[in-house]
């Protein structure tokens, strides 16, 4: 089955996750997983996003249950590091791109001297401010638990962020240095990023950029999911849940 948009059919739809299918770490809101549940039933789905796969079990998994399609569902955490789908004994790793040990610790210390440096080191965070994700290493300012309108209230142009990506990549340049979320940076192998994973699935599916259409929030020139627009794949912008939400409302209404 597929889905058709502006005269063109898609068998895969592929979503970012936070401030795309969800407010950033929150899990989907019902209206959301509804539309997704809907989606499932006509064909497949992927979410590429910076969180680890307990966030996705947290936010996407518990939200849609026992969905009798989830075998239609596929999953790439930490940027598509890792893709992870429904197997016979659950869900299961595909492939998952690790961080040396040695890497791991160099990244951390980088991040640590870099937003001590340069004033951005929070002193009383909402969560760990450094998180090793395994495949990727994630700087977030407010720390990993912090709440959404903190979030979106942490200089808005992204300005404080890009100068300790800047930072990073200058002192590590056999890895892949990105901006992430509202606040965060993320550290992967060098060369992987969105693309990455959605060339990997393409891959393994035996699918093509154009059978791919893609949701995010992120699609701005230096966006984490402008690399999926820069592979060709059509692309729609949005701007919060709720724009998704409309947008997919009218994507499903017009199959039918």
């Amino acid at each position: 089955m597929a889905v058709e948009h502006d005269g063109n059919t898609y068998r895969l739809v592929m979503f970012d996750l936070d401030d795309t299918l969800a407010p950033s770490k929150s899990p989907l809101p019902d209206e959301m997983a509804t539309q997704l549940r809907r989606l499932l039933d006509r064909g497949l789905v992927c979410i590429i996003s910076g969180g680890q796969f307990g966030q996705f079990d947290t936010q996407v998994l518990s939200r849609i249950g026992d969905d009798p399609n989830a075998a239609n569902l596929h999953l790439m955490p930490t940027c598509g590091t890792q893709y992870v789908r429904l197997g016979d004994s659950g869900w299961e790793t595909v492939y998952a791109e690790y961080l040396s040990d040695e890497e791991k610790s160099r990244t951390l210390a980088v991040l640590e001297t870099g937003a001590k440096t340069l004033g951005l080191w929070e002193d009383r965070p909402w969560g760990p401010i450094l998180e090793d994700r395994g495949s990727q290493i994630t700087y977030s300012a407010l720390g990993q638990s912090a709440p959404v309108d903190a979030k979106a209230a942490w200089v808005p142009d992204g300005a404080k962020k890009e100068s300790l990506r800047a930072y990073a990549a200058e002192r590590l340049p056999d890895l892949e240095v990105r901006s992430g979320g509202s606040t965060s940076v993320d550290i992967t192998r060098k060369g992987i990023d969105k693309a990455y994973g959605a060339r990997r699935l393409m891959e393994i599916l035996g699918l093509a950029t154009a059978d791919i259409l893609f949701y995010g929030d992120r699609l701005d020139e230096g966006g984490n999911d402008r690399p999926v627009a820069d592979l060709g794949i059509t692309s729609i912008a949005v701007e919060g849940w709720r724009d998704t939400y409309a947008k997919l409302d009218e994507l499903l209404s017009a199959a039918g």
